[in-house]
């Protein structure tokens, strides 16, 4: 009888140590899940930040585009403007010539 006393003793022993291992085993995985969430909703929030700093970048890109071609536009106009200056430069320097070669004919005679 002291036989089957001391196997159900140890039988009782066994489980108290498996029930405390598992225990620990499930405090573990819950301690490693809680870390896990911390870390699964900080890279969440680092992906939402990227997002959104992705957005107002493209927002950027998207301005500059717009001012670029404006100013592309602008110097366009402002070359051939530029070209219509030079061609009435050079008239009005023919024309000067022109006079002054009227005036140094005057002179002459």
């Amino acid at each position: 009888m002291e036989a089957v006393q001391e196997e159900g003793i140890d039988k009782l022993a066994n489980l108290e140590e498996r029930i405390t291992r598992a225990v620990q085993v499930i405090t573990g995985l819950r301690s490693e899940n809680g870390q896990l969430q911390q870390r699964l909703k900080a890279t969440e929030d680092e992906l939402a930040s990227t997002k959104s700093e992705l957005e107002e970048t493209q927002a950027l890109s998207a301005e500059f585009q717009k001012e670029n071609g404006e100013l592309g536009q602008k110097v366009a106009s402002l070359s051939q403007e530029l070209e219509t200056m030079r061609g009435e430069r050079n008239q009005v320097k023919s024309r000067i010539e022109k006079l002054l070669d009227q005036l140094d004919l005057l002179s002459a005679s």
